[in-house]
């Protein structure tokens, strides 16, 4: 791309910047690591969640995309429009979002066993990151398998980012 500017050329190269995937082995490797390195004495940075509550919340959406998931979930016209692009563009999520209902975790969890819990709901992803016939988000729609490595990317390192790692 080229500008004129006062008769001179002007040049420069847009990097495009690849947003992580989950199912990058880097990128999975340094998930895990930040898992591992959360403490149970960890404090919010930003939101209502401790860090045990937190936990269990980051299972739900791998949950989803392994077709899993216990909860009733359902399409919304207004989320496809407005919020889907923003669960995989390359724009970190702002503090504070608003949380699903049905994702809110509000009674006390043990940090041990959740922390466990989320390491093998990781890994169970990670056998199945090949998968290309994943069903439609039962609220966003179709996802590439991109788009779905990238969400979950996007979703862990937001609340890893909230507890400090």
């Amino acid at each position: 791309m080229s500008l004129k500017k006062s008769g001179k050329n002007i040049f420069f190269t847009l990097k495009h910047v690849t947003m992580p995937s989950f199912f990058n082995q880097k990128t999975y490797d340094s998930l895990r690591n930040r898992l591992g390195a959360l403490s149970q004495d960890a404090q919010p940075q930003w939101g209502s969640m401790d860090v045990a509550q937190m936990l269990k919340h980051c299972q739900y959406p791998i949950q989803i995309a392994l077709e899993k998931e216990k909860m009733k979930l359902r399409s919304n016209f207004l989320a496809k429009i407005f919020f889907k692009k923003a669960m995989y563009n390359d724009k970190p999520w702002r503090k504070n979002l608003p949380t699903v209902p049905s994702f809110k975790i509000k009674e006390q969890k043990d940090f041990d066993s959740e922390k466990e819990k989320l390491d093998q709901w990781m890994q169970e992803l990670w056998y199945d990151r090949d998968n290309e016939n994943r069903r439609p988000h039962p609220v966003f729609g179709k996802f590439t398998k991109e788009q779905w490595g990238q969400m979950q990317w996007k979703h862990l390192d937001h609340h890893f980012r909230q507890f400090g790692i």
